[in-house]
């Protein structure tokens, strides 16, 4: 991607500049940024997602006006006849993850790869009839909210008041204080930084499509991190034995020696230390694709190298992760050691998502072999065969 090339997605600026001015500081609504967008999938087919055991999906139905009915959560998968009718008004059915099941959807949220692909996580599509949304909230990353169908009406505020509402399904806001109004359109869109405050309501039947980044914990990620270096540990850092020549003599011998703590304390930060362990463990974590992500893998013996070569390229499948730092390259979960033509050509193929016959032969035989295995797994995809 060309950061430096003005975007319509992003209302005339370059990514370079959106993310200099923009990224994780204030919010950009672009008028138009895709015009004449409608839909990538219809509403029936929305639906036949939210009723598959394999997606993620929500059912929000608003507190009624008299306080007669409070506000519910339910969890898919749902059967049509499990969500209300179109004609109630103030419900919303939210769906994680469409850009893992649909190709359309996937190319869209490839024009939102300005970011780093470590901190892009998902599209999720919601469907609201008149009225419906989840309250005023507030969201802990970064996301872009891109009208498809209908309007939303969009009240967002800067505040420091994050209370929220005590005992309730959905996170609300205690205190809400919008600032700025705007009514979206399909093709309008609304970038929001983290912790923005913000309450979407449909004006009518509503469909929106909100491009969500990852925001790794701290404590979640160290913690994961720590446990796969544990597994690496003994081969990284070596047997070697705790010794105390220089001991003395115990009063309180249950009191744990300082040596002994420090012994530990050295021990793991050796682990952690490791660079090349370390960015392999990261990135092999990064890329692991999501617990409920399937693979077709294909049979072993459908594809030899020949026709690997006659095809028209490579294309990574749509729920393949792959990144790289400057020594590995990473792909769904694994990571390898890669160097010279063979690493560009494989980096190229992460940034891109695509490899043309031509760049395929450049490959060496172990990268073609390796890339054939990947085929076989279902990660990527020959063209025009």
């Amino acid at each position: 991607m060309n950061i430096n090339e003005p975007l319509q997605l992003l209302g005339g600026i370059s990514p370079k500049t959106f993310m200099q001015r923009y990224w994780h500081k204030k919010p950009l609504l672009i008028r138009q940024a895709i015009p004449g967008f409608k839909p990538l999938l219809e509403r029936k087919a929305l639906f036949d997602l939210a009723a598959r055991d394999d997606v993620e999906s929500r059912l929000v139905v608003q507190a009624s006006a008299d306080g007669t009915q409070p506000w519910a959560l339910h969890h898919g998968p749902f059967s049509r006849r499990a969500l209300p009718s179109l004609k109630q008004s103030g419900w919303t059915v939210l769906v994680q993850g469409v850009d893992l099941l649909d190709d359309s959807v996937h190319a869209l949220m490839n024009q939102f790869r300005f970011a780093p692909d470590a901190r892009l996580d998902d599209l999720m599509i919601s469907y609201a009839t008149d009225t419906g949304g989840v309250g005023p909230h507030y969201d802990s990353y970064d996301v872009f909210l891109l009208q498809a169908h209908g309007q939303r009406r969009w009240r967002i505020g800067k505040q420091k008041d994050l209370t929220l509402l005590p005992d309730m399904p959905v996170k609300i806001l205690a205190n809400f204080e919008p600032e700025i109004e705007y009514v979206l359109e399909p093709g309008d869109m609304l970038y929001l930084p983290p912790r923005y405050c913000h309450d979407g309501i449909a004006m009518g039947e509503c469909m929106t499509y909100s491009i969500g980044y990852r925001v790794p914990n701290r404590g979640e990620l160290a913690g994961e991190l720590l446990q796969r270096l544990a597994e690496e540990t003994c081969d990284s850092v070596g047997g070697t034995l705790y010794r105390d020549p220089s001991q003395a003599a115990m009063e309180n011998c249950a009191e744990i020696p300082d040596t002994l703590v420090e012994f530990a304390k050295n021990s793991v930060l050796a682990g952690v230390q490791n660079t090349t362990v370390f960015h392999r463990v990261l990135g092999e974590y990064l890329t692991e694709p999501k617990n409920h992500v399937q693979f077709e893998a294909e049979d072993s013996h459908s594809m030899d190298m020949e026709s690997l070569l006659a095809g028209d390229g490579l294309v990574l499948d749509r729920r393949t992760r792959m990144m790289f730092d400057a020594k590995h390259i990473f792909i769904n979960g694994e990571g390898f050691v890669a160097a010279g033509r063979d690493a560009t050509l494989i980096r190229h193929l992460a940034n891109e998502r695509s490899l043309t016959n031509t760049e395929v032969k450049r490959l060496s035989i172990k990268a073609r072999e390796l890339v054939l295995d990947w085929y076989n797994a279902g990660w990527l995809h020959v063209r025009g065969i």
